[in-house]
């Protein structure tokens, strides 16, 4: 059942492209059945979002900066964000954002059962991206978005800006998840490995590295064996992950 999920927008922190890539990635988790951006919009600056919320049937939020030094976007929108989730409409909130102010925010919405998802920028503080059970960053949307019009103009030219590298830290962190969840023979079920990747990280996401799906960043460390199994059904196939002899890991 797709989670039905109020997505609010920091206007005063989050850039306007790329709003269309946020809104198909926010797709693939539930449906956004409340989309609210906050900001000043008597700002020259925030002028830039107007066709972007016509297009994306954004609702702006009107929020004067009534003290100098003060961000009263945030207040704002953390207001909305409890009437929201007092109005039991959603299962599911997505803030846009990469102030750490929303934090206590996010966790609290968790506390409430609510699945939180939160998409920002790199420089996002670490409290924030933690706070989320998800978090994607915006560059990676972006890296998409290019990679989308390079294949238009058929410019094929690898994406390597904003690209992490794939660590013996990262190795390391694959290797125990899948240990967690081996059987007594190793295996351990790709499904089952990526959704604890995403509770001890929220922030983990195959695209950091490259890759659009998690199968080919674990094959490109060859740390790992992977086995394809039939389905009971005989439907569709099954990926097992095994990490190879313990000398082995990292060695990249």
């Amino acid at each position: 059942m797709d989670l039905n999920i109020a997505v609010l927008i920091d206007g005063d922190n989050i850039p306007s492209a790329h709003v269309k890539e946020m809104m198909e990635e926010i797709a693939k988790y539930g449906n956004p059945t409340i989309k609210r951006i906050y900001g000043d919009w008597t700002k020259p600056n925030l002028s830039k979002w107007k066709n972007i919320l016509l297009t994306n049937a954004i609702t702006p939020v009107q929020q004067y900066g009534y003290t100098t030094g003060k961000n009263a976007t945030d207040s704002a929108m953390i207001i909305d964000a409890m009437d929201i989730l007092y109005s039991e409409k959603v299962t599911g909130f997505c803030l846009v954002s990469s102030d750490s102010d929303f934090t206590r925010l996010a966790t609290r919405l968790r506390e409430a059962g609510m699945k939180v998802f939160g998409i920002g920028e790199k420089k996002t503080p670490e409290p924030f991206i933690v706070a989320c059970d998800k978090f994607i960053y915006i560059e990676i949307l972006k890296n998409m978005a290019e990679e989308n019009e390079s294949e238009i103009t058929t410019d094929k030219k690898p994406r390597t800006k904003d690209l992490d590298k794939v660590t013996p830290q990262v190795i390391k962190l694959i290797s125990s998840t899948v240990s967690d969840l081996a059987d007594d023979d190793g295996w351990a079920f790709l499904g089952d490995v990526g959704n604890l990747l995403q509770k001890k990280q929220p922030n983990f996401d195959a695209r950091n590295y490259g890759f659009q799906k998690l199968t080919p960043l674990i094959k490109s460390t060859g740390a790992f064996d992977i086995d394809m199994r039939e389905s009971p059904t005989g439907r569709f196939k099954l990926i097992y992950v095994k990490a190879r002899d313990s000398n082995y890991r990292g060695n990249r």
